[in-house]
């Protein structure tokens, strides 16, 4: 069994040869693309996406996914609209040299209510990306329909051709049982992001300092799969200029390069705890 590692490195820095120079000294082989240079990866155009794409490959780094946004507007929002930035997201993609496309599911204050018009975007939003050569892969997120595990594993069953990305700290976020979420969901998950919470106040820590169960998780791994490390950690530059009243995050770092390779190692020492082995870039059990 084999696991590789990817990452959203517009946490490392915001310019993207900075990006893939730390995957590289992080020994992170993959990238899930996000923010390159400060633009959002929907926003690009193809032919700065054929620039990044050559970046990319010059640097020997390959895209996982593009960690797109699309499904993170609300539900009464103009979906047409939407359709044509996804149709040049799945473009977009193809140019990346991925099929994969991280994608959400309508935020929503009444799931219940909006549930056939969440099924009828999302059949539409995978309709669209069949023809265009892509595959959705829904990642669980705070205040959509598929907040939790319930709802993710309903989504699955009413829109065919979606899979999912699981993310433990969202669980988390939403007061979500991250067991009982991976019992439902373990065999349907295509792949992981990979960042931690605490349950009292939603604050993101690194990788097993929290309440997400990623020993769990990674234990339970029993396919060839990738981690993508989305660090979230916090950043102050200063803590001096804190009033002393403020509260203060359990982990802070003084640079994104610095919570970054804080995440990265915390990852790394997680699946060695779990009995995984690096050789060349690849984890094994």
């Amino acid at each position: 069994m084999e696991i590789r590692l990817s990452a959203f490195a517009d946490e490392a820095a915001a310019d993207y040869g900075e990006q893939l120079k730390v995957l590289r000294e992080e020994r992170i082989p993959y990238i899930e693309l996000r923010g390159l240079d400060g633009k959002n990866v929907a926003d690009l155009s193809e032919e700065e996406a054929e620039k990044y794409a050559v970046q990319t490959r010059e640097a020997g780094i390959k895209v996982w996914a593009i960690g797109s946004p699309l499904g993170k507007i609300g539900i009464g929002e103009d979906f047409e609209e939407h359709l044509r930035k996804a149709a040049r997201v799945f473009r977009l993609a193809k140019i990346f040299g991925t099929k994969k496309v991280r994608v959400f599911s309508f935020y929503t204050k009444t799931p219940e209510a909006d549930r056939e018009e969440v099924l009828r975007r999302m059949k539409a939003l995978v309709r669209l990306a069949d023809d265009n050569g892509a595959v959705l892969y829904h990642e669980n997120e705070k205040e959509i329909y598929g907040d939790t595990a319930a709802r993710c594993a309903d989504l699955l069953d009413g829109t065919p051709g979606l899979k999912s990305v699981f993310d433990p700290a969202n669980y988390v976020q939403c007061h979500e049982d991250v067991s009982a979420a991976l019992c439902l969901l373990r065999l349907r998950t295509g792949y992981y992001h990979i960042k931690d919470a605490l349950y009292p106040d939603g604050e993101v820590v690194p990788a097993g300092k929290g309440d997400g169960a990623l020993a769990e998780v990674l234990s339970g791994i029993t396919e060839n799969t990738v981690l993508t490390l989305e660090p979230h950690l916090a950043v102050f530059e200063g803590y001096s200029h804190l009033e002393r009243t403020a509260r203060k995050p359990k982990y802070g770092y003084g640079t994104s390069r610095e919570a970054f390779a804080a995440a990265a190692e915390a990852l790394r020492a997680l699946l060695r705890r779990c009995s995984f082995k690096e050789e060349s870039g690849v984890w094994k059990k």
